[in-house]
This record gives C-alpha cells, sequence and structure tokens, in this order.
C-alpha cells in the first residue's frame, strides 16, 4: 500500500473496495490454509464523513479513563482521611517544613497507595488473561467487538463506582468494579484493538506516525480530561464526573458500531475460548514468526528485546502515574484539585509534543535515534521529580519531559514491521499482554516503594524509575548499532 497517510483512514466505501483486498490477503491466506472459512468484512450501519477511523473511539476511551483515574485517588484519599479522622487543614505544615511530618498523614498516603495498588492488581490480573484472548480473536472475528465490548466493561465499571460514592459504601467496591472492567479486556483491550487497526490499514512507510498519531490521541483526550476533572471535583465533588466517564465509554461503544468499519475479514466459526489464540502469540515469539525465514536468531532475538524495551518503558510510565498524585497531595507541595488537574494536563501535553518532536526529527533521524531522544528527556524529567519540593521545579520536571512519548510508538512500530500482515492480531495480542503485565507489575512496585521509602527519600520512586529506563536506551543503542553495521556489510558485498 503506497498510498499517502490520509488514504489509510479513508470511510469504509474506500477502504473496503481498495485497501482491505491487498492487505488482508497474507490473512486470508493463513486462514485458508488452517481450512478456516472467510467473509467479506462488515460495513457499519452509517459512514463517517470525517478522515478518520479508531482515532475518536481511542480518544473518547481515553477521556474516560483520564478523568477518572485522578479522581478516584483522590476519592481514596478523601474517604480514608474520612475514616482515620485527618484533615490536612488542622496543621500548617504546607506553609512550614520544618515541622514534624504528621503520623496520620504518612498512614494516610500508606493506605492510598495500598488500595490503588489492591485495585490496579486486581484489575490487571484478570486483563492479563482476557486481553490476548481478546487481542488474538480479532485476527477471526473482527477488530470491530473487541473495541465494542470492553467500552460497555469500563461503563459498568463506571456504574459500581458512581453506587458507591451515592450510597458512600466501604471501599472495597471499587475492586469489584475494577474486576468487571477487567473481565471485559480493560481499557488495554482497546489499545490492541486500535493499533492493531492501524497496523491493518497503514503501509511499512507512515506506520510509526499513524502510531504516534493514535497515542497523540491518547495526550490530547488525556489533557482535557485533566484540566475539566480537577476544577469539576472541586466545583461539584466526585459523583457528576464519574457520570460522564460512564456517558464517554457508551459513546465510544456507540461510534465504533455505527461508523468503524471492519478492517479484516471474519470467520463466522471463529471462537472466542479457544486454545488456538494463545498458540498463536506462542508461535511468534518462540519461532519469530513467518518473516523469519532469513532473519535466524537475529530476527527472534530483536523481536524478544525490543518486547523487553517496551515493557521496560511502559512499566515506568504507567507505575509512576499513580504516584504523581499521591506526591502532590502530599507536604511539601500539598496541591489541591485544580493544581493535580494542570499537572496532570501538563504530563498529558507531552503526547501532543511527543508527536510534533517526533515528525521533526524524522526527516534527519532514524526511528531508534528518536527513541532515543524520548528517554533521554523522560529520564531527566524524572530526576527533576525526584528532587522536586515547590510548585515551580515540579511543572519544570514536567517541561523537561515533553519528548517523553516518542519511544513508544517507535518500538510499536518496530515490532509490527517485524512480523507478516497475517500475524499483526497475534503480536498486537501479545503487546496488550505485556501492557497489562506492565500494569500488574508497575503498580505493585511503584505503589509499594512508594510508602516504603517514605522516611529517607521521599522522591526515590523516579530516581528508581529513570534509572531503569537506562536498560532500554542501552538496548535499543546496541540493536541499532548492529543494523547499521550488518546494512554496511550488506552494501559492501552487494
Amino acid at each position: 500500500m503506497d498510498e499517502p497517510d490520509t488514504a489509510a483512514i479513508l470511510p469504509g466505501d474506500v477502504l473496503d473496495a481498495a485497501s482491505n483486498d491487498d492487505q488482508l490477503s497474507d490473512t486470508l491466506d493463513h486462514k485458508k490454509e488452517a481450512g478456516e472459512p472467510t467473509s467479506s468484512s462488515v460495513r457499519p450501519p452509517f459512514t463517517c464523513w470525517l478522515p478518520v477511523s479508531v482515532e475518536p473511539v481511542m480518544f473518547l476511551s481515553m477521556f474516560s479513563l483520564a478523568l477518572q483515574n485522578p479522581l478516584s485517588t483522590q476519592y481514596l484519599w478523601d474517604r480514608i482521611s474520612e475514616d482515620l479522622g485527618y484533615n490536612g487543614s488542622k496543621r500548617s505544615e504546607c506553609g512550614n517544613t520544618s515541622l514534624p511530618p504528621d503520623p496520620l498523614q504518612k498512614e494516610v498516603e500508606t493506605l492510598t497507595a495500598h488500595w490503588n495498588l489492591y485495585i490496579n492488581l486486581g484489575g490487571f490480573s484478570v486483563g492479563l488473561l482476557v486481553v490476548p484472548l481478546l487481542g488474538s480473536w480479532s485476527d477471526f472475528a473482527g477488530r470491530r467487538p473487541v473495541l465494542i465490548f470492553p467500552n460497555l466493561g469500563l461503563a459498568l465499571q463506571a456504574v459500581v463506582y458512581l453506587v458507591v460514592m451515592y450510597l458512600k459504601l466501604p471501599v472495597v467496591y471499587f475492586l469489584l468494579g475494577r474486576l468487571l472492567g477487567g473481565l471485559s479486556g480493560d481499557f488495554n483491550a482497546i489499545l490492541a484493538g486500535c493499533f492493531a487497526y492501524v497496523a491493518d490499514t497503514s503501509d511499512r512507510r507512515s506506520r510509526t506516525f499513524r502510531v504516534a498519531i493514535l497515542e497523540a490521541c491518547l495526550g490530547l483526550s488525556g489533557m482535557l480530561a485533566s484540566i475539566i476533572g480537577g476544577q469539576w471535583r472541586q466545583a461539584q465533588g466526585y459523583i457528576n464526573p464519574f457520570w460522564l466517564v460512564l456517558a464517554t465509554n457508551l459513546a465510544s461503544a456507540l461510534y465504533t458500531y455505527l461508523f468503524v468499519c471492519e478492517s479484516v475479514s471474519q470467520v463466522p466459526t471463529a471462537k472466542l475460548f479457544s486454545t488456538h489464540h494463545h498458540k498463536a502469540v506462542w508461535h511468534l515469539y518462540s519461532t519469530g514468526g513467518s518473516s523469519n525465514e532469513s532473519g535466524g536468531g537475529f530476527h527472534r532475538c530483536k523481536l524478544w528485546l525490543y518486547t523487553l524495551c517496551f515493557f521496560l518503558v511502559v512499566m515506568v510510565h504507567f507505575g509512576v502515574r499513580d504516584l504523581y498524585i499521591l506526591y502532590e497531595l502530599s507536604t511539601p507541595l500539598c496541591w489541591g484539585s485544580e493544581l493535580i488537574g494542570f499537572g496532570s494536563a501538563a504530563l498529558n501535553l507531552g503526547y501532543l509534543t511527543s508527536l510534533l518532536g517526533l515528525k521533526i526529527m524524522q526527516c534527519c533521524l532514524e526511528d531508534s535515534w528518536v527513541a532515543l531522544v524520548g528517554l533521554a528527556s523522560n529520564i531527566i524529567g524524572l530526576i527533576v521529580f525526584s528532587v522536586a519540593d515547590t510548585t515551580e521545579l515540579m511543572f519544570t520536571g514536567y517541561g523537561l519531559s515533553f519528548l517523553f512519548m516518542t519511544s513508544t510508538p517507535v518500538l510499536r512500530s518496530k515490532l509490527s514491521k517485524l512480523v507478516d500482515p497475517s500475524e499483526q492480531g497475534a503480536l498486537f495480542a501479545s503487546v496488550a499482554c505485556v501492557e497489562s503485565l506492565c500494569f500488574l507489575v508497575g503498580s505493585g512496585i511503584f505503589n509499594s516503594l512508594y510508602p516504603a521509602t517514605l522516611h529517607f527519600m521521599k522522591g526515590f520512586p523516579f530516581l528508581f524509575a529513570a534509572i531503569i529506563l537506562l536498560i532500554p536506551v542501552g538496548i535499543i543503542g546496541t540493536l541499532q548499532c548492529l543494523d547499521q553495521r550488518r546494512n554496511h556489510a550488506d552494501s559492501t558485498v552487494s
């Protein structure tokens, strides 16, 4: 497919008539060889008049998530503070750091971090089993069901959270809602479906930027939700924003049903609960995929190493995300809802600045070097966060992290280019599994590390995250140097 980027996201009548025939031929051949029937793609009831495909799905789903997460953490803080009888305004320690730390505040911080840990572990451990199943199943049943079903599950989770807030139920019921969201595939299934859809409808040359556009949708919606959420919560409390969370999840599912064209040919007999889906993922990583016929062990090694880099980078991203709010709520910063909203908006602005930076740097740098620049920006920002004790220094850290998201679209694109078109579903199923594991491990490590290191260095988890990111820096740089040497040797021989 040699069309420009916009051709990859044309309305359904153009996609079905031209692009899908070429891009899905390998997938259909694979299914025919396996003895499975194929059928034509499903058309939605309406055709979207805008040159977009799954971008609105990503935007709405991320808006819901970005609106919900900071508010749920603050709600936990307020409910635990109320149960323990803690009121931060009783003391002037926010303005006087010479006062000894309040042991009650430390207990509130610790319990909030632990409940965040339990809720995240519950949801993501369930999602770890469900997401790869849904992702690989979408290779046969289509992408549309994998975009609709998780949004409905997240809407059900929002309903449970609203019931907890209306009836003042114990916060343990948040865990129940999180488990229901995880059983439907959670937000990671939506990510897997959207990125697989882009891989279906883009060529190798434009794929990195198309992936970066999707990640920019994450940032734009997250920034908007952060600004709205902080001020809305301060004005009206928690309940009304969570009604919007419910509405956006339902709107995302409805948009998918009405406007998103199917990008793969469906198999009527495809079963969701089948060992075939997990076997496809296992075959991909055990053999290096069908494109490994001439690459040998180095090809398979690259697949594993880039997956490891992706795991470490995303684990750090999501592991420290909850800590930003806890760090800002407590002394010496003592931020309110409005400042927390602006801080989250500044963080999410990095998605847009990373998209712009990636587009500019691609004009003169290879993708691997672009990823290394982004990792350097992330590391510098985390080091500043680790020592931030003023509002100005905290926002300086956000500013220095302006390219922190350039590494993940590069890694997704590199992984996608390592496998055949017929294996994109299995690949993004495994990537979704890795993302679920990132949430699981990141939440476990950083939500446990934060209360354990409060007594000697409050910002130590951020410093630890910066050290972890040095590992993908070394791996990506080494692989790029090896690729350049191999290419040079091949050109010399030829």
